[in-house]
């Protein structure tokens, strides 16, 4: 069976962070595991608090899933502070781990901040170098290129940016009203669009943690990463499709809209 590991951090309200790459790795078959940064207290209107784990338990975490059963693929998402992704990048480092999707997480949905300024400097200088894919929106992209985006041709000069000074593939995320459902592709000095179809679904809680979780199951099943962006968007697009309405504020997506429960009854039936 194929596996993959979600580091990041844990959604209490279960439609971000741990709980939606666990869900979508299952949804394509794929063995989940976690290395759990941080808990958080939040639904689908806000977070409330953080909780940081310390950076000897994410290394006891890690370092049991890799001697274990070794992953064939990682998927990295929230860490919320440079010592923890210190942690994590001599971890993978060390065990010499595979197929790495970074999506480089610094604020909620909900508008909160995820991470500190010293810990983007450190995923700068120590995850993105050793990633396979990075996967910023455009706010993110801002942050990481230094460069502020205002249209496609902006998109592609931030991901050749990106790209080139960490030597990492980039998937630009169209959105924040800028080339809505399209994203971008970089890697090895060549571009390709992703174009997407709008889908009007105000509950977008988790998207882009399961837009990576989904490249990463792909990728542990030995796609190439062409292919595993376009099914990864496929998948996305009929998870938000389904039209689940829960919570009161910016809602999750039915990871699970192609899911039948054991008895072979539809799952998202209720």
């Amino acid at each position: 069976m194929y596996t993959a590991l979600t580091i990041a951090g844990s959604d209490s309200s279960g439609g971000a962070g741990i709980q939606a790459d666990i869900k979508t790795m299952m949804a394509h078959g794929i063995y989940a595991m976690s290395a759990v940064t941080a808990l958080t207290a939040q639904n689908t209107t806000g977070v409330a608090d953080i909780l940081e784990v310390t950076p000897d338990f994410l290394e006891k975490q890690l370092d049991c899933v890799f001697t274990d059963i070794f992953p064939d693929a990682v998927k990295i998402g929230m860490i919320p502070s440079a010592s923890l992704i210190e942690v994590t990048a001599d971890s993978l480092l060390r065990h010499r781990a595979r197929n790495i999707v970074l999506d480089p997480v610094m604020v909620a949905t909900s508008g909160a901040r995820l991470t500190d300024l010293q810990a983007v400097e450190a995923l700068k200088e120590r995850l993105l170098p050793g990633a396979d894919l990075v996967t910023p929106n455009i706010p993110e992209a801002e942050v990481l290129s230094g460069m502020k985006i205002k249209d496609g041709e902006d998109m592609e000069a931030a991901a050749g940016k990106i790209g080139d000074t960490y030597g990492c593939a980039v998937l630009c995320k169209g959105g924040h009203q800028l080339n809505d459902a399209n994203d971008l592709l970089y890697r090895k000095g060549s571009f390709k669009w992703f174009k997407g179809k709008r889908i009007d679904n105000p509950n977008t809680h988790g998207t882009g943690c399961t837009l990576s979780s989904a490249i990463a199951s792909n990728l542990a099943r030995g796609m190439e990463m062409e292919d595993a962006v376009g099914l990864a968007k496929e998948y996305l697009s009929k998870a938000l499709a389904d039209m689940l309405d829960l919570g009161h504020g910016s809602g999750p997506m039915n990871h699970a809209f192609a899911v039948r429960d054991w008895r072979g009854d539809a799952a998202n039936e209720k």
